[in-house]
């Protein structure tokens, strides 16, 4: 199915051009979600004469996006999660989780603007691409933490997964200690 953009659509192209689609992604993304129409002689019309006020609200709506990606570029958000020993969370934190996290922080941000391919699934720093407009996005850093000590401890760039190793010396006086401890029955 042939159609006209309305507004830039990654890896697809820009708005005004005719493209050719597949008729589901045309018809479920593309026209539902109003970001094309069909390329039939009416609409291409009706394009035309629209033209410059589709491109004077795209403008607005990038003039916004641009004065919001100042403000979000490098943020950084945290978010207590519970998880195991080994770091990986009982849960997910999904596109959702996000942006209610960010929104919490004061940006207006919808879980369709945030670009995350795989729910995030363990602890730690994670990058994530928040789309504010189709020719705007910005970077953010999520800190998936047990607590807000941890946290901090991983904002500072420390390992939290990492365990104390035990130093071999002290665990074989504290084995003897204790088995002095226990009595002569206790060698049996």
């Amino acid at each position: 199915m042939e159609v006209i953009l309305l507004e830039r659509v990654a890896k697809l192209g820009q708005m005004g051009e005719v493209v050719r689609v597949k008729d589901g992604y045309a018809r479920n993304f593309l026209l539902a979600r109003g970001k094309a129409l069909r390329a039939t002689d009416a609409n291409k019309a009706k394009f035309a004469e629209q033209r410059a006020q589709l491109e004077a609200q795209n403008l607005e709506r990038r003039k916004d996006a641009d004065a919001v990606s100042v403000k979000l570029d490098g943020q950084n958000f945290v978010l207590i999660r519970q998880a195991g020993d080994a770091g990986v969370l009982y849960g997910s934190v999904s596109s959702r989780d996000l942006a209610e996290a960010l929104t919490a922080g004061g940006f207006t941000v919808n879980r369709g603007q945030i670009a995350l391919n795989t729910p995030i699934k363990t602890l730690g720093l994670h990058q994530v691409s928040v789309v504010l407009h189709p020719e705007v996005s910005v970077g953010v850093t999520i800190n998936v933490a047990r607590s807000v000590e941890e946290a901090e401890r991983q904002a500072r760039g420390e390992n939290v997964l990492e365990r104390e190793e035990d130093n071999l010396d002290d665990l074989g006086l504290e084995i003897g200690a204790a088995l002095a401890e226990a009595g002569p029955m206790a060698e049996l």
